[in-house]
């Protein structure tokens, strides 16, 4: 099929780069020059695994091709997806001005029946808004069906997602708009769920909302855990025998972030709240998302008694590991609140050091090696359960630290294995390792 997908962000690449690779000539469109540039180049500008590859790779085949011309890229066009970013206003709810630009550019420029498909996570009712908008500022005489299909990728691993997703949920009024949607992911083997465009809004919002709420009620019974001298490891590892709950999202930590679940939890809230219901569940799974970000800071407080002027390493930046992407991570604010509190912060990332620049303090030292950043340091936080982190000689803690104590913010070592170093532990929901160890030989040091 001949398919123009409009924004060339986290969705919008990612569709588009697999859609080619399954055959589809595929034409993406953004009006940020410079990134079309890169793309045209073959370098991405994104960091997920795989992506890079199957970009270049299909580029050369002929199959994939980036613009800034929306114009020539609507007109012959059998299908339109828009992933244009939907970012959330001050009140939660999403801001639709890039939706509501694309279809007016849309509208103005198809001069052949076609299908125009949302990607983007836009509110319930969305779909049938921009229709009507669509068709009202259409002129040219074409038809043109609507479908809602919404994304369920993780970052980090969208590539394997898009093609090994579990399921795509097609959302339409038009019998030929679901069969033509169908035929173009055929190739993906995954079964498509057909239902009405609102419905497949509301799956994806409450597919999120309730993966959020699962992390943050598990992130509560850690807390509990705490507490009562529990493992929260073992208690979620019991839980997710069960079928009926299962293990995924069920690892305590210190909140979730990135570009989703954050944005819509608060979307879902600002829904409920239009059609006057008001979603205390999900509210409280934002409280406690939020003060769960502080909690690993009031350990350290706890610990040292003094931060000020203290050395403190920071190890992670993005929200998850394998991706470069920051927004809403808890790095943010947790970096925020060690400066506050004056501390000597020294930040690693694998990869989102860059994109950490921007948003971190000013007083936050980023270098490129986990050693820099441990080397003199007071305790270490870890902050995104990179590999390079968790399979890491703990030794070296040992070593290079002025006192090794260390704040897990992942859970990222068997207690076990840490029980063989020298090494005072604090982790998220479990007992902690060496608390009263003795540090005079490494403040002697």
């Amino acid at each position: 099929m001949e398919i123009t997908v409009v924004g060339c962000g986290y969705v919008g690449l990612v569709t588009a780069v697999c859609l080619s690779h399954i055959g589809h000539k595929v034409t993406c469109v953004d009006i940020d020059k410079e990134k079309i540039n890169q793309l045209q180049n073959g370098l991405s500008p994104i960091y997920e695994t795989g992506l890079e590859e199957l970009l270049q790779k299909n580029i050369a085949l002929g199959r994939l091709h980036f613009t800034t011309n929306h114009k020539d890229s609507y007109k012959n066009t059998e299908v339109i997806i828009i992933a244009v970013g939907t970012p959330p206003k001050q009140d939660g709810s999403a801001n639709l001005d890039s939706i509501y630009q694309t279809a007016l550019d849309i509208a103005k420029s198809i001069v052949n029946d076609g299908i125009i498909v949302i990607k983007s996570t836009v509110p319930v009712g969305t779909n049938s808004k921009i229709q009507r908008y669509i068709q009202e500022n259409l002129i040219s005489n074409v038809h043109f069906d609507m479908v809602s299909n919404p994304e369920f990728l993780r970052e980090g691993s969208a590539v394997y997602d898009t093609f090994y997703s579990d399921r795509i949920v097609i959302g339409t009024n038009s019998e030929r708009a679901a069969r033509t949607l169908s035929a173009m992911y055929k190739k993906f083997n995954t079964q498509a769920f057909i239902t009405d465009p609102s419905t497949a809004e509301m799956i994806k919002y409450a597919s999120n909302a309730f993966l959020a709420t699962k992390i943050s009620f598990i992130n509560e019974i850690s807390n509990i855990c705490e507490k009562v001298g529990a493992n929260v490891e073992d208690v979620a590892n019991g839980m997710g025998f069960d079928k009926r709950i299962g293990h995924a999202f069920l690892n305590a930590g210190i909140g979730y972030g990135g570009s989703c679940f954050p944005k819509d939890t608060r979307a879902l809230v600002h829904i409920a709240s239009d059609v006057e219901h008001d979603f205390d569940l999900l509210k409280s799974v934002i409280n406690v998302n939020n003060k769960q970000q502080k909690l690993l800071v009031q350990k350290v407080v706890s610990t040292l008694q003094e931060i000020k002027g203290q050395h403190i390493a920071v190890l992670g930046l993005s929200f998850k590991p394998n991706t470069s992407d920051i927004r809403e991570a808890p790095s943010i604010k947790i970096a925020e609140q060690l400066i506050e509190l004056g501390a000597n912060v020294v930040a690693y990332d694998p990869i989102a050091n860059e994109n950490a620049k921007a948003v971190l303090p000013n007083e936050v030292r980023l270098v490129s090696t986990k050693e820099e950043a441990i080397n003199g340091s007071d305790a270490v936080l870890i902050l995104t359960e990179w590999e390079e982190f968790k399979d890491m000689d703990l030794q070296i803690y040992v070593e290079l630290m002025n006192k090794p104590i260390i704040f897990d913010g992942r859970n990222c070592y068997d207690l076990k294995r840490v029980k063989k170093h020298n090494i005072e532990y604090h982790s998220i929901g479990r007992p902690i390792i060496n608390a009263y160890m003795d540090t005079t030989l490494f403040l002697e040091r």
